[in-house]
């Protein structure tokens, strides 16, 4: 829909001073990685703030009112 690429699959490195809190060595590297659907869910759905998907600002009658699995992209 936006006629462009948009990033699906990421991944990346925590930050030093993220770990610290958890109390991991300084020497330890974490990575992460998704596939980060909320995106393209955003688009479909035309949401723009990413919070009105996940979290407690959801609109649940959105979630009860979509199917689970759209064959329609």
């Amino acid at each position: 829909g936006l006629k462009k690429w948009v990033e699906v699959g990421n991944s990346g490195v925590f930050r030093p001073e993220l770990l610290l809190p958890m109390g991991l060595p300084d020497n330890v590297t974490v990575i992460a990685w998704g596939l980060s659907l909320e995106r393209p869910t955003m688009i479909k759905y035309g949401i723009n703030n990413i919070r009105e998907l996940v979290g407690h600002r959801v609109d649940l009658q959105m979630v009860y009112d979509s199917p689970l699995c759209r064959l329609d992209v």
